[in-house]
């Protein structure tokens, strides 16, 4: 009963979504996608086109482009999509291949950066694999892109390189005093897939240990965030470790972020992620902040998503955008 009255009390973002029907794309697009997937793409433009984030296009050229449909979905997108206008000029497409939550979160914080967060600097940070790694044996099944690592300790070398390689390109985008400098910078480093995918591992490893200590603090008898009590009330995460086998050691692979993962991502890199969820245009839903309670010192990244499982990147602000 305990668990049945929390779930009512959370919003609905962080409630597991039934199986719905796709009603604003039709067959011939949704079989096309699951064959892409298969592919290890999400999108017909990117096997040979290796930008994972596309340049800027008009907010409203690329709806008229995508949702001519007649259906109350389609409507409804659009109708959403000429509210986001309204804050921002232009969209930038990030490459479907179930990072994009990920990706669209990471590449927001680093072209924004004007600082290192304190996270990063703290001494012990380059530290954190092999302490974990001592603590949780099962750490060893960390998978890393595509491959497997078997000894312990080349996986704590391989993390720690990724950890070491996100704190150097978030130092040098902070020093960068312009904003078309640290642009420009990102779309370089995003064009180069070995860098790109060690920082997922990096914040894949990063959202791990924030879920350990939430785990733990929460058995402790400590106050956490809602978040963490469905995290853990989910079947296949009720400890960190199922978290890691079932969902993390996934993300990227067969799956992506889940809407309670969401949280999970914001809290790992100390960044408030504001969506915009065009789909539930007109609800209170429209604008999601993950956190819902965000900390005031934590800077503000925004997204777009037709459906939760897609995200694309928002540019150019024509206005001040507030929470």
């Amino acid at each position: 009963m305990a668990m049945v009255y929390l779930l009512l009390q959370l919003p609905c973002c962080l409630l597991p979504r039934p199986h719905e029907e796709d009603m604003y794309r039709d067959a011939e697009e949704i079989e096309r996608e699951k064959v892409l997937l298969v592919c290890g793409t999400g999108s017909s433009d990117f096997p040979e086109n290796k930008l994972s984030v596309e340049p800027e296009v008009g907010i409203m050229d690329y709806c008229q482009k995508e949702w001519r449909g007649t259906t109350s979905q389609a409507k409804c997108i659009r109708k959403g999509y000429e509210a986001v206008s309204q804050k921002f000029i232009s969209i930038r497409r990030v490459r479907g291949d179930n990072y994009c939550a990920v990706r669209a979160t990471l590449f927001q914080a680093l072209s924004q950066a004007v600082q290192l967060p304190d996270w990063l600097k703290r001494e012990d940070m380059m530290l954190l694999p092999e302490k974990l790694m001592e603590k949780y044996g099962w750490i060893a099944q960390w998978q890393l892109r595509q491959k497997w690592t078997s000894k312990a300790e080349n996986l704590v070398d391989e993390i720690k390189d990724c950890l070491m390689l996100l704190k150097s390109k978030w130092k040098r985008m902070s020093e960068m005093k312009a904003f078309a400098e640290r642009q420009a910078a990102c779309d370089e480093l995003f064009r180069s897939e070995e860098d790109e995918y060690k920082l997922y591992e990096a914040v894949k490893f990063l959202m791990l240990n924030t879920a350990i200590h939430l785990y733990e603090d929460n058995e402790k008898g400590k106050e956490v965030p809602v978040f963490a009590w469905l995290l853990f009330a989910r079947d296949t995460s009720s400890n960190p470790s199922q978290l890691m086998e079932n969902h993390l050691n996934q993300l990227g692979h067969t799956g992506g972020l889940e809407q309670v993962e969401m949280f999970l991502l914001a809290y790992a890199l100390q960044h408030t992620i504001q969506v915009y969820r065009l789909y539930k245009y007109n609800t209170d839903e429209f604008i999601t902040l993950y956190p819902n309670d965000p900390e005031e010192a934590w800077p503000i990244v925004t997204l777009i998503t037709e459906d939760d499982r897609h995200y694309n990147i928002p540019a150019r602000v024509c206005e001040e955008t507030s929470l």
